[in-house]
């Protein structure tokens, strides 16, 4: 395991965050989206998302967090994105979720520092955060195709809740299911 830490995001570290997604997206997902969708990712719009959330989060529940790799200089690995479950943690048609219910919208660490124990990190953060929070349960969505998230979640004690969803991608739908863990 390299040493490391996680810490919260700052304004500063949003291009980082943005290159890590683009880069983790073009290579672990290069099998689930077509090519031409992944080279339409813009690291210059994705810096301007996440800097407004790590500035100007919708509450003081919702966090992001990244993951630094320590060495000669320190370099942002990875990074976790969550707070409180809202519509887009929801399955079609499925009533809100309880406010004791966390979501996470994103959790990528770059392939490259993979197994490396930084998205334990990121997690074992993210968690001890929403216990502050009074959240009592949290959720994400998994594409089914990616089974290395999976394995990872499962081996935190996620599991699947039954719900389910596809992402329309340009007429091709990806299916996701959601996992879900008590806190």
């Amino acid at each position: 395991m390299a040493l490391g830490f996680v810490r919260p995001a700052r304004p500063g570290d949003a291009p980082e965050i943005a290159r890590i997604q683009v880069t983790t997206w073009r290579s672990a997902y290069r099998r689930m989206f077509p090519a031409h969708v992944l080279a339409q990712l813009d690291e210059a719009v994705l810096t301007e998302v996440w800097s407004s959330a790590i500035t100007a989060p919708p509450s003081p529940r919702h966090r992001v967090l990244i993951a630094v790799e320590q060495g000669e200089t320190d370099q942002v690995v990875g990074f976790a994105a969550a707070g409180p479950a809202d519509e887009h943690a929801l399955s079609p048609e499925e009533p809100p979720l309880p406010d004791t219910v966390a979501a996470v919208t994103d959790l990528l660490v770059e392939p490259r520092w993979g197994r490396r124990g930084h998205g334990s990190r990121l997690l074992a953060a993210a968690v001890d955060l929403w216990r502050e929070d009074a959240f009592g349960f949290a959720v994400a969505w998994v594409y089914d195709a990616d089974n290395v998230m999976k394995k990872f979640l499962a081996s935190a004690g996620w599991e699947p809740d039954g719900a389910g969803r596809a992402l329309d991608v340009e007429d091709m739908l990806v299916p996701q299911m959601r996992l879900h863990v008590e806190l």
